[in-house]
This record gives C-alpha cells, structure tokens and sequence, in this order.
C-alpha cells in the first residue's frame, strides 16, 4: 500500500510540475505569439480573456464527467490535449487557428486543473496529513523551467513551434506513462462518505446551502489569484515606470516571486501540521498584505523587489489550502466542490489585471497596489473556513483511507 501511495503521490506531483511548464511556456510569450499571428494590441485581450473563461467551462464539465468517470481518467486524457494545444500555438499559421488552439487550450485546462486538485485531495485524505502544498511547489517549479526555457527560446530567437516541441516531445509521452499510477478515491470509502455527506445537504436544505459554505473559500481563492495576476501582470512595469528601475531590472521581481513561491510551498506543509491550516493561512494573508504595502510606498527598486517577494511568501499557501480546505468541508462531495471552487481562479485571474491597469491609469499605480492588500486581508475574516472539519471517526484530524490506497486509476 506505500508502494502505492507513493506512486500515486509522485505521479501527480510530475503532472503539476508538467502543467506548470506548460503554462509558463505559454504566458511568458504572449508577445510573440501577437507578433507570430500580428494579433492587435485591441484584439489580444480577447483572446487572452477567451482563455481562463473557456478554462471556467472546462471545470464546470469536469464536474459533470467525475460523475460518470474518475478524476484520474480525466487527467490522463486532458494533459496531452493541453500539450497538444500548447503546440498547436506555435506550430498555427493563421489566426483562426490561434483561435482554436487557444481555445482548446483553455477548455483542457480547465478539466486539467479541476482533476489535478481532486487527486490532490483525496490523496492527503488517504495520507492523513497535509501534502497539498508539496504539489502546488512542484507546479511552482515547473513555472520555473517553463520560463526558464521560454527566456532561451527568446534568447536564441527561436520560433514557437521549435522551442515548444521538445518540451511537448519530453512531456507527453512521460505524463502518459506517469498517468498509470494515479490513485483515485476507492468507491466503498466515497460511499460511506457521499452517505455522510447526503445526510448534510439534507439537513441543510440542499445545494443552495452548500454554496453558501463554499462562497467564503471561493472569495479567497479570487482573492488570491487578484494578488498572484497583479504581480505577474505589472510587477515589471511598476518597477521601470514608478520605481525607475532599469527595463532589466524589471524583469526580477517576478522570477523572485516565483522563487519565493515555490519556498514557501516546500515548507508550508510543516507548517500546517504544526500549527494548522488556518493559522498558516492568517500568517500567509498577513505576510501578503504586508508584501503590497511595502510595494505601495518603495521609495526605489529594490525596496519595491523585497515587497513582491514577501508577497509571493504569503499568497502561496492561499490556493493549496482553498482546494484542502473544500475537501475538508464537502468529504463526500469534494470533487464538485473542487471543481466549483476551480472557477474562482479564472475569476480571478480576469479581474485582476484590468482592475489594477485601470486603477493605475485612474488615480495612481501605487495606489492600486492597495486595493489587492485590502482583498488579501478580507481572507482573515475567512480564515475559520480553513479549520479541521471533524471526520467520521470523531476527531479533528483526517485518517488514512486503506479503501483508498488499494485502488489505482481505474486500472489503466
């Protein structure tokens, strides 16, 4: 049964790690994908927006599809089609086929990110004890490399479709292979716990009710991911335009705050097991806040650098313990409430951006940098939400599920 766990375990840490990469690849160069398809500067939104919305789709379906098939089918089959995309980006001739290949890179991504976080849960279920951080790391890792080998691409002026397809050619053939040992929750365990969890909706008046226990962790999730897109989005042009920092040194923060991100991850597990999750979430919203203040008043560059990092020390344990915490809420039910509170990432991720450009066109960019401080802190009054939930056997914390580990991903 170790054995099988630990398979399990580090077969979906390599998928974190692989969309992570595949991600960064992405992102990191949008503005050659708008120079490849001579995209315009009014249009690029669109198709950037089109992305986490179809994504927000992709997630509602998967949904729909655990119920019918597990979570780590899901996976295996949506990882190579976001591969597949990210290749279909830089290997497209026209727009129409940046178009579909966008698209089919959102709506892939959205099952991607839902099923990874099911596995996710319901693995710390069977292991009793926090490991959803180590996860979220890797997937910090694999942003790393990914930009890493996106930095080289544009160093050696490579096209797209020659710096993605050795990563594609690495990567697929080994998520396939990885895809093997998934361990999904047993069907005897998900029984007694969907019973456990029908009795709850059911005293509780139904769906409408077990919304209303998820809205608090859905607002920290788009929280979060405002704070995490104000930094990837105009970390670089804060430093250069209001810090005057050289164009350079504006590309620092950002590798800084993915460092810091994947530290932060790597220990934030120890933390939980010490001292609890909603601890470790108070500490992370206040570390965060802290981070945009100082990012607020830097007198220079490299006051403004210290803000983004400990802002990446904070926000990085908010998503892993949002996914944790709604597998604690709904035992019976997590993979819908995953994938329900999936979609607050993308909501996220939307607003962010324009909300920070448009506060800093309007009024200031330093005072922009306030409003995601303001909405990092409004996660304290959430914080309870984070709690141990009581299980079936009593106690406050989480037991190993030996129905569980027997069972791999549906065979395959």
């Amino acid at each position: 049964m170790t054995e099988v766990l630990r398979r399990g375990r580090a077969s979906l840490a390599f998928s974190f790690f692989a969309q992570g990469a595949a991600f960064a690849l992405l992102v990191t160069r949008i503005p050659a994908i708008q120079n490849r398809y001579e995209v315009s500067d009014a249009l690029l939104p669109v198709f950037l927006a089109a992305v986490p919305i179809l994504a927000g789709v992709g997630s509602v379906s998967t949904e729909q599809l655990v119920k019918r098939i597990p979570p780590s089918l899901v996976l295996r089959w949506s990882q190579p089609v976001v591969l597949l995309a990210l290749l279909g980006v830089g290997a497209g001739r026209g727009m129409a086929e940046l178009g579909v290949a966008l698209a089919v890179f959102g709506l892939a991504v959205g099952a991607l990110d839902a099923s990874m976080n099911m596995l996710g849960v319901s693995l710390q279920r069977t292991y009793g004890r926090s490991i959803m951080l180590s996860f979220h790391a890797v997937y910090s890792l694999g942003g790393i490399v990914g930009a890493s080998l996106a930095w080289v691409g544009a160093h050696w002026h490579l096209a797209l479709w020659v710096s993605y397809l050795p990563v594609v050619a690495v990567l697929l053939p080994a998520v396939l292979v990885g895809s093997r040992w998934y361990v999904d929750r047993g069907a005897e365990d998900a029984g007694a716990e969907g019973g456990q969890a029908a009795d709850a909706e059911s005293a509780g008046g139904g769906t409408g009710v077990v919304f209303k226990v998820l809205l608090p962790l859905c607002l920290v999730m788009t929280f979060a991911y405002i704070g995490d897109s104000t930094v990837s989005n105009w970390s670089a042009k804060y430093l250069q335009d209001v810090l005057g920092s050289s164009e350079q040194l504006a590309t620092v923060p950002y590798n800084v705050y993915m460092v810091t991100t994947l530290l932060g991850r790597a220990i934030g597990d120890f933390g939980v097991r010490r001292f609890g999750a909603a601890a470790v979430v108070r500490l992370g919203a206040l570390v965060a806040a802290a981070g945009f203040a100082v990012v607020a008043v830097a007198p220079g560059a490299w006051v403004g650098m210290l803000g983004f990092t400990l802002v990446g020390l904070g926000l990085c344990v908010l998503v892993p313990q949002t996914f944790a915490a709604a597998g604690r809420l709904f035992p019976g039910a997590s993979d819908a409430a995953i994938a329900r509170l999936n979609i607050f990432n993308y909501v996220g991720f939307l607003i962010g951006s324009p909300l920070v450009g448009a506060l800093g066109d309007a009024w200031t960019y330093r005072g922009a940098m306030v409003v995601p401080m303001v909405l990092v802190l409004v996660t304290l009054v959430y914080a309870r939400s984070f709690a141990a939930q009581p299980d079936r056997y009593g106690g406050g914390h989480e037991r190993p599920r030996t129905a569980d580990v027997g069972r791999g991903s549906n065979g395959l």
